[in-house]
């Protein structure tokens, strides 16, 4: 098991850095989410599917979301410039994703090879990051904390390339809501409402994807905007 987190966690590392975006002007909706009451687990033939690379992505949802406007166009820091930059350089060039690239470098994982996946990534933005409880950060970044870092972050990586649609679909046929094991064992709740995809913790926590479809090489990102914790 330790062996499969860290090959996922690096799987986080090789997202970011050969990850390409076009984002569309097309946003999410702002709708507030309500806590989640019963769900169903995502069909164990769709993960399959998915986890062996069954569809492409041009064939899914397009990339948006709110979250785009952070993302810079061009240069080292845009979703182009990080498909042709080494890990720990094009990672650590994007404003948005640097607190991740932090926590990955301090989990020892960069160098670990990358995994041939497909993974699905719920990656934090640094302001997720930063609405943490103070020295919670800062905490988890502490050699004594490593295997709770890699906990935390492997729970944002599931098996499978799961597109927006893809999640979308599973929660809306689940009657709104679906849940996803994650490769940290513990499950996320995905929620679909209208264009939005809202995605619970173990502990109540939502998190909104505000970047949709983030698709390289060995999986797909989906930004969000609150750090999903374990139970």
């Amino acid at each position: 098991m330790k062996n499969i987190r860290l090959l996922a966690v690096s799987g986080i590392a090789a997202s970011l850095a050969v990850g390409t975006a076009a984002c569309s002007s097309t946003s999410s909706s702002t709708t507030p989410a309500a806590a989640p009451t019963s769900s169903s687990p995502i069909a164990s033939s769709s993960s399959s599917a998915m986890a062996s690379g069954a569809g492409s992505p041009a064939s899914a949802m397009s990339d948006f979301g709110p979250g785009c406007s952070a993302v810079p166009k061009t240069g080292a820091g845009s979703f182009t410039g990080m498909a042709t930059a080494p890990v720990a350089t094009a990672a650590s060039a994007n404003p948005v994703l640097s607190t991740l690239v932090t926590a990955v470098k301090k989990a020892g994982l960069v160098d670990t090879l990358s995994g041939t996946g497909p993974f699905t990534v719920f990656a934090p933005t640094n302001e997720a990051f930063a609405k943490l409880p103070p020295g919670t950060v800062d905490s988890l970044l502490k050699p004594e904390n490593k295997d709770k870092l890699v906990a935390v972050l492997t729970y944002h990586v599931v098996p499978g390339r799961m597109s927006a649609k893809d999640l979308m679909e599973a929660a809306k046929k689940a009657g709104g809501q679906a849940k996803i094991k994650t490769v940290e064992g513990d499950w996320l709740t995905v929620e679909a409402k209208g264009s939005t995809l809202n995605i619970w913790d173990s502990k109540g926590n939502v998190s909104k994807v505000t970047i949709q479809n983030v698709f390289q090489s060995n999986g797909v990102i989906q930004v969000i905007d609150t750090v999903l914790l374990p139970s």
